[in-house]
């Protein structure tokens, strides 16, 4: 069978999901995972990177910054520059990317070009995330669309279980330089399973430039995209700093991060599913409730959390909690825009990575000038507005 074949029209009352469909979501599924870990890996870096380049932690914490700047731009403006382009073609050539760029940060000879090869995987982590999550409502019947969105994006929970912790492990026991290698390299094998797997997918309604600010007439995907942007700052607000917080604040050896954040991650893919669960019944309490639980979490850590059992407690639950967040977010806005699935995606991933950038930022002036825990009080007062935010919301 072809690679290229289209897609094949699927009633709504269809029971029967073909194979190759659910192994295309998987694959969809496997590429959010790369681009999430590549965005996430300096993370548990930002150490041994800052001493090598010579660089504060706050300045370190810029690798997260730029990519986030830069895919915030990417996500509205490459499905309006790629119009009626197929869009597996367009994954294909982002994920060709993400790997170059990951090869550039492994050579990188010094900060600057560290910085330049995090401008590209911004572009790459823009444009896949604004169009992965409306191909997969495409690849199976509306049915088994929340499911299908679930695995999507369980695919960036699994980055935190696996990616993530295994890019801190290699970094800790070869060099940060072999981790950026190694993600590159997992890019190639994400290549080859969306060449085999991936249907065409061409166009259905290109996306003009004029639909990305119509979205915001909707008071419902307003506030998905406001409570999107809160959510998503205030958990990297701290989270980019989650390793000095550990170990200065709950006392763990810097070595003990990697495993750390493995059970942060088992807990977040808990949490992916049990809010694509809940999500389908009452998407608003879902969001809500995550964001309530989030908020609490991040006040109360650096009062509970001053002890390795405190600190691993929480940490846990912070796992949970923002497990839930980005299938959350996401079946809020494909339920608000069921018409305009790409273009209200578009934008609310250009939401999500701009909240990564100011919120990364944000957490480094606070860790530079102010004291650490003041990354987890900022973390919680922006996840605490969430919740006002999806009250105030009228349904459409």
């Amino acid at each position: 069978m072809s690679v290229t074949t289209s897609v094949p029209p699927l009633s709504k009352g269809r029971d029967h999901v073909p194979l190759r469909s659910w192994l295309a979501v998987v694959a969809m599924a496997v590429g959010t995972f790369a681009l999430v870990t590549v965005e996430s890996l300096p993370v548990g870096l930002l150490a041994p990177i800052g001493t090598n380049l010579d660089v504060s932690q706050g300045t370190a914490g810029l690798m997260v910054t730029v990519p986030g700047l830069v895919a915030s731009v990417t996500a509205p403006l490459l499905p309006v520059a790629i119009r009626r382009a197929d869009r597996r073609a367009v994954l294909l050539g982002l994920i060709v990317l993400m790997v170059a760029a990951n090869a550039l940060s492994a050579l990188a000879p010094d900060f600057a070009v560290l910085l330049a090869s995090r401008f590209l995987i911004g572009i790459s982590i823009g444009g896949f995330w604004a169009l992965a999550a409306g191909l997969a409502v495409r690849l199976v019947p509306e049915r088994h669309v929340p499911r299908a969105v679930s695995i999507v994006f369980g695919g960036a929970t699994a980055a935190n279980v696996l990616g993530v912790p295994a890019g801190t492990l290699i970094g800790a026991l070869a060099h940060w330089r072999v981790a950026f290698a190694a993600v590159g390299a997992l890019g190639v094998l994400v290549l080859a399973a969306l060449l085999w797997l991936l249907p065409s997918l061409p166009a259905e309604r290109p996306v003009r430039l004029r639909t990305l600010p119509e979205q915001f007439r909707s008071p419902v995907v307003r506030a998905g995209i406001v409570a999107t942007f809160l959510l998503v700052s205030g958990h990297y607000a701290a989270f980019t700093y989650v390793g000095p917080v550990l170990r200065d604040i709950s006392g763990f050896d810097a070595g003990m991060t990697g495993p750390l954040l493995l059970g942060f991650g088992v807990a977040g893919i808990v949490g992916n599913f049990l809010a694509g669960a809940a999500a389908q019944r009452n998407v608003r309490a879902t969001v809500v409730t995550v964001a309530t639980v989030l908020a609490l979490v991040l006040a109360v850590f650096p009062l509970v959390g001053r002890t390795p059992v405190g600190g691993a407690i929480l940490l846990t639950l912070w796992g949970l909690a923002f497990g839930g967040v980005p299938v959350g977010v996401q079946t809020w806005i494909l339920t608000s825009a069921p018409a305009s699935a790409e273009a209200a995606t578009a934008l609310n991933t250009a939401m999500f990575n701009l909240a990564i950038a100011l919120g990364a930022l944000a957490g480094g002036v606070v860790a530079d000038h102010l004291a650490l825990s003041g990354v987890l009080v900022l973390g919680a007062a922006l996840t605490l507005l969430t919740s006002l935010a999806v009250r105030s919301a009228r349904r459409a």
